[in-house]
C-alpha cells in the first residue's frame, strides 16, 4: 500500500506527572528531515525520538512538537544562585563608577536575568517514559493518516492510468487513417513532378516520411510505462522515487508523440496525455 508524505497527528496523555501532548506534522521531502521542539527539561529525549522516527518513517519533512505541563506540586523548587547575583551587583557597581552614576536594581529586575533562578533537579523518569510511549502512539496515528491519504492518491493515479491507456488506444486506432492521409497529400503534391523523379526514389522518400510519422514505438513504451506504474502501486514499500522516474519517462514519450504528430486529433491526444501525466506527477511528489 502506498503512503502519502503529508499527514498530521496529535496525541495527548495525562497522569500523575502532568500532561503531555505530541504534534507531528509531515510534508513531502526527498529525504527524512525531522525538526524537533522539546521542552527544556526533556531535551535528553532528542536522540531517542530521532531513532524512533527513523525506524518508522522513510521520507518527509517532520515537524515534531512536544508540550509538557507538569502536575501541580511537581515542579522543582526554585533557588537563587547567590554567587551569580553577587557578581551581577559587583558588575553593576563597576559600570556605575565608570559612568559616574550608581543605580540600585530592584530584586525583580535581577530575577529576570537568566541564571539567577535555578530549578532543583527532579525525577523525570516517569515523564520521559510516558513521552516516548505517547510518541509511538502519535507515529501510529501519523502512519494511519498517511495510508488513508495514500489510498486516495492511488485511486487518482489508477484513474489517470486508465485514461492514458484509453488515449493510447485512440491514437493507435487513428494512425492508419493518418498515414493514409499523409501519403495521399504527399502523392498529390508530387504528382506534377513524377515525370522528373525516379519512381523508386519517390517511394523511398515516402517511406522515410512514413517512418518519421510512425509512433508505434512511442505507444508501446507508453503502455509499458503505464503497466509499470500499476505494478509499482501494488508494492508494499516506498515507491515515490520510482514513480517520479516513471513520470519523466511517460512525459518524454508524450512529448515525442506530439512532435511527430501530423494530425489534429493525435495532437489533441498528446496534449491530453501530458495533462494527465502532469496531474500524476504532482501527486507522486507527495508519495513516500
Amino acid at each position: 500500500m502506498i503512503k502519502s508524505m503529508t499527514a498530521f497527528a496529535r496525541e495527548s496523555r495525562s497522569g500523575d506527572f502532568g500532561e503531555l501532548t505530541w504534534e507531528l506534522r509531515a510534508v513531502n521531502h526527498r529525504y527524512l528531515e525531522p525538526h524537533l521542539r522539546l521542552p527544556e527539561e526533556l531535551r535528553a529525549l532528542e536522540t531517542s525520538v530521532r531513532t524512533r522516527l527513523a525506524a518508522r518513517v522513510q521520507r518527509g519533512k517532520l515537524d515534531c512538537n512536544l508540550r509538557y505541563v507538569p502536575a501541580v506540586g511537581l515542579t522543582g523548587s526554585l533557588r537563587v544562585n547567590r554567587a551569580f547575583v553577587e557578581q551581577l551587583l559587583a558588575a553593576g557597581q563597576e559600570v556605575g563608577a565608570i559612568i559616574g552614576r550608581g543605580v540600585e536594581p530592584s530584586p525583580f529586575e535581577l530575577l529576570r536575568w537568566p541564571g539567577v533562578l535555578q530549578e532543583q533537579d527532579r525525577d523525570l523518569d516517569e515523564v520521559t517514559a510516558a513521552a516516548l510511549d505517547l510518541l509511538e502512539t502519535a507515529i501510529e496515528t501519523l502512519l494511519a493518516t498517511r495510508e488513508r491519504e495514500g489510498e486516495r492518491l492511488e485511486r487518482l493515479l489508477v484513474d489517470r492510468c486508465d485514461r492514458l491507456q484509453e488515449s493510447v488506444v485512440r491514437v493507435r486506432a487513428r494512425m492508419p487513417e493518418v498515414m493514409t492521409s499523409v501519403r495521399r497529400r504527399l502523392a498529390d503534391r508530387l504528382a506534377e513532378l513524377r515525370a522528373e523523379l525516379d519512381p523508386a526514389r519517390l517511394e523511398q522518400e515516402m517511406a522515410l516520411v512514413a517512418a518519421r510519422l510512425d509512433v508505434d514505438e512511442e505507444m508501446d513504451r507508453l503502455e509499458a510505462h503505464v503497466a509499470e506504474v500499476r505494478d509499482v502501486l501494488k508494492r508494499r514499500e516506498p515507491v515515490g522515487r520510482r514513480l517520479d522516474f516513471l513520470m519523466q519517462e511517460l512525459n518524454r514519450e508524450a512529448n515525442t508523440l506530439g512532435s511527430k504528430s501530423a494530425d489534429v486529433e493525435v495532437t489533441r491526444e498528446a496534449v491530453e496525455m501530458k495533462v494527465l501525466i502532469e496531474q500524476m506527477r504532482e501527486q507522486v511528489q507527495n508519495l513516500e
